[in-house]
């Protein structure tokens, strides 16, 4: 066989072993999500903290960024519902003048939530950083977890595996022409399962944050 057709028949194998990869870990991640997903704020059941997973504020081109602001939204909806007392917001602080977690915080206070029920979790780089450190800095083993419905159900997928009792509260999604995220949705599956086979840790953990009952 010439090396040409021994490259080729290598690719093929390796497109096919993704395939079934991304398969079995997006079956595995959305099984997981079962019963625990609402979108109904009156709906929903309590939790005493609800985490709210970061995003940037603005998209590459300037413009508000949709996933960011349907977020903020459904955030405030679960406080104003009370289904969530307090709010751990988690997000990327790892460059200068960019700070996740302080804006949404300043929208959230905007929209009318009392700044004293939401906590800043500086070092949420990653999905799975946020879920550790719910946990680890937190302490807490239950919580709503707030994002779009897809990203919710790989937060709630790492959950299960932290020992946390979590359910999700789904953020309004966002028009097709924005859908790259969905795309690389069916990636990061595959990460988080690569992350604990390789026994992953948090970037960051630290000192403890206690959040009042």
């Amino acid at each position: 066989m010439s090396k040409g057709k021994v490259l080729l028949v290598a690719l093929l194998i390796a497109v096919a072993v993704s395939g079934v990869a991304i398969y079995f870990c997006n079956k595995a991640v959305n099984e997981a999500s079962g019963g625990k997903l609402y979108s109904d704020p009156k709906a929903i059941p309590y939790n005493k903290v609800g985490l709210l997973l970061g995003t940037s504020k603005l998209l590459a081109d300037g413009r508000d960024n949709p996933y960011y602001v349907h977020r903020i939204t459904a955030t405030v909806q679960l406080i104003k519902e009370g289904k969530i007392k307090y709010v751990i917001v988690s997000g990327d602080n790892s460059r200068k003048n960019y700070n996740e977690p302080e804006e949404m915080r300043d929208d959230l206070i905007k929209q009318g939530v009392d700044s004293t029920v939401i906590y800043l979790d500086y070092a949420g780089f990653r999905t799975f950083d946020s879920m550790v450190r719910l946990r680890e800095i937190f302490s807490q083993d239950s919580c709503t977890i707030i994002s779009q419905e897809f990203h919710n159900e790989r937060a709630l997928y790492i959950a299960s595996r932290e020992g946390i009792s979590a359910i999700g509260f789904n953020a309004a999604d966002v028009k097709a022409r924005y859908g790259g995220e969905h795309f690389r949705e069916k990636f990061a599956r595959v990460k988080v399962f690569l992350d604990y086979m390789f026994g992953k840790k948090p970037k960051f953990l630290g000192q403890k944050v206690a959040i009042p009952a």
